[in-house]
């Protein structure tokens, strides 16, 4: 062993323990490899921030953006509308709503998937009575196999392929994953319709400061357009759309005022309706109902031509002017450009005009406004803002236009058009340039610890192929290896990989891992290509920890999950997984061929 080799395997030793630890942030630790690294010589000064404007880096952050565009069109909302009354207990809603997220990380990145289906099943869960811990996880479990079918479905296929495009100078296409992920998968949610009982019935779910927040009760003031047809046009027929969770607090026409409608009233054009519910929800059934927000269309003074729109909640403060005036008295959007969508206030229900309400202190107002002037005007009126939290009420949603962007992206990736950083990368610009997400919202998609966490580790993970250290483990190990049968060869590298995952994160995993199986093949003379797989299939399946992948900690706290519910459910699952995936990887890449 050289001294260069010696160092590379120390930085990376260390940098494995820093993961284990869990003293510090992962994106820390790695980028404080990266430095070491740097300062030290290990890694090459002019290459040292190549990870950042690598491509693996690009595609995942473009699946992002992507991934919450679709998300905010509300088509998922609207298409799962008809298959939601029929999930009535937990034997129907585990594997249904398992299966359709794992369908959806295939075709979408798999954080994104479970982000799309999170909100729907925390629905059905309060709605029946179900313990969110008996679906999430599941749920978790299933966008991770689903994503093990694309290329783009999940961060360790992506990077794989472009471990082979820099060894062997072609890449994996968008669907060579489809023969061993899609069987996978399907394995995947065969166990969890049935081994979901394995966790935990009852579970007290943790409570975010937004989750806290959203649960005000908001009245918004909403104008019925001349061309309005929704259902039978009845009261009822808004709160069926709204799943009885937004109330119809009156109806004003013309001069005559209702309270309370009763639910077979009928709804005319040019009806003035005041909304009572959840900012989410009433979101939800503006958008749906293509009502028009009342006071939303006066216009919004920008600073400059680039600003955008903002709606934000803010708390009036004990000092503010605001107290004991109405919105229609100070001349809100004249006096400070902007405009009052919606109120909260505790204890209270109010069902007159929003123009004539009269503020008090610790009400929660919705307030619509340019994005660089809503700072200073909150601050003229003595507002705070409620933990610096942006609201949607009623923005307009792009539902198809997203979806067909990715779908013809995947099409021309898949047809080799187009590489699949620059395919994906423009379909990221081309939903925020038609709409489909607004830049602030594709600045917030991104999820920069991770970015960061791959970017600098690609060099840190290149010393050890640089300076010879992957060919030397991976002749100690088919040394280790030599004379046994191929299959079990890769078996254990499958289970290196999978033992790797849950203390780093996955994409850490490959860029460390796969080197060494690139290597292994090129020792015992095998096609690269299924040790390549392997390492894709056991980096992609942490079924053991939280830790491991960005969706197993999504839904630890709406989960109310502990640290050993996940080897629960999980450890049967990745048994079953290092059983069976071999052979089907042998079977599809056979090892002849090297």
């Amino acid at each position: 062993m050289t001294l260069q080799q010696g160092l590379s395997f120390g930085l990376i030793g260390a940098t494995l323990l820093c993961f284990v630890w869990g003293r510090w942030r992962y994106d820390l630790i790695a980028l404080a490899a990266l430095a070491v690294g740097a300062v030290g010589g290990l890694i090459p000064i002019k290459a040292a921030f190549e990870g950042f404007s690598n491509d693996i880096v690009i595609i995942i952050a473009s699946a992002l953006v992507l991934s919450t565009a679709i998300s905010r069109s509300g088509l998922v909302d609207t298409l799962m509308a008809p298959l939601l009354p029929r999930l009535k207990d937990e034997r129907s809603q585990a594997p249904v709503l398992a299966g359709v997220t794992t369908v959806l990380s295939m075709v979408t990145k798999n954080v994104g998937a479970l982000a799309l289906m999170m909100p729907s099943a925390l629905r059905i869960a309060r709605r029946t009575g179900v313990s969110p811990g008996r679906l999430l996880m599941p749920m978790s479990f299933g966008s991770l196999a689903g994503g093990l079918a694309v290329l783009v479905g999940t961060s360790p296929n992506i990077i794989v392929s472009e471990v082979r495009q820099e060894e062997l100078g072609r890449p994996f296409a968008m669907f060579d994953f489809m023969p061993v992920g899609g069987t996978l998968a399907v394995l995947t949610l065969v166990y969890l319709s049935f081994a979901y009982r394995l966790l935990p019935k009852e579970r007290t779910a943790a409570t975010d400061i937004d989750a806290a927040l959203a649960a005000n009760a908001y009245v918004t003031e909403v104008e019925v357009p001349q061309d309005w047809s929704f259902g039978r046009s009845r009261v009822a027929d808004l709160r069926a759309a709204a799943g009885d969770v937004v109330s119809v607090v009156a109806l004003l026409r013309g001069r005559r005022r209702i309270a309370s409608p009763h639910a077979n009233r009928k709804i005319q054009p040019g009806d003035i309706l005041l909304l009572e519910g959840q900012q989410q929800r009433l979101n939800e059934l503006i958008v749906k109902a293509r009502l028009k927000l009342n006071l939303a269309d006066r216009p919004v003074v920008m600073d400059e031509p680039k600003d955008e729109v903002r709606v934000v909640e803010a708390v009036i403060g004990a000092e503010s002017e605001l107290i004991g005036e109405t919105a229609r008295g100070l001349a809100l959007n004249r006096t400070y450009g902007v405009n009052l969508l919606g109120v909260s206030r505790a204890g209270y229900r109010m069902a007159g005009r929003l123009a004539s309400v009269r503020m008090k202190a610790g009400d929660i107002l919705v307030l619509q406004g340019s994005e660089q002037l809503l700072p200073a005007a909150l601050s003229a009126m003595g507002c705070l803002p409620l933990a610096e939290r942006e609201v949607r009420l009623g923005g307009v949603r792009h539902a198809i236009l997203p979806t067909v962007i990715l779908a013809v992206a995947m099409v021309l990736v898949a047809t080799g058009v187009l590489p699949v950083a620059v395919g994906f990368f423009c379909a990221a610009v081309l939903v925020v340039a038609t709409g489909g997400l607004r830049m602030r919202e594709a600045y917030d998609a991104l999820d920069a610890p991770v970015l960061v966490l791959v970017a600098a580790l690609i060099p840190v993970a290149d010393t050890v192929q640089t300076s010879g250290g992957a060919d030397l483990i991976a002749a100690g190990l088919s040394g280790a290896f030599q004379g046994l049968p191929p299959l079990l060869t890769l078996t254990a590298m499958m289970a290196v990989a999978m033992a790797a995952t849950p203390f780093l994160n996955n994409a850490a995993t490959v860029l460390i891992v796969a080197p060494i199986g690139l290597g292994m093949a090129r020792h015992l003379g095998l096609s690269p290509d299924p040790f390549l797989m392997a390492v894709a299939v056991g980096a992609g399946c942490d079924f053991l920890t939280p830790v491991g992948h960005q969706c197993n900690t999504l839904v630890l706290g709406p989960g109310g999950y502990r640290f050993s519910d996940y080897a629960r459910l999980g450890a049967p699952l990745t048994l079953l997984i290092l059983l069976v995936a071999p052979s089907l990887i042998a079977l599809v890449w056979p090892f002849a061929g090297g």
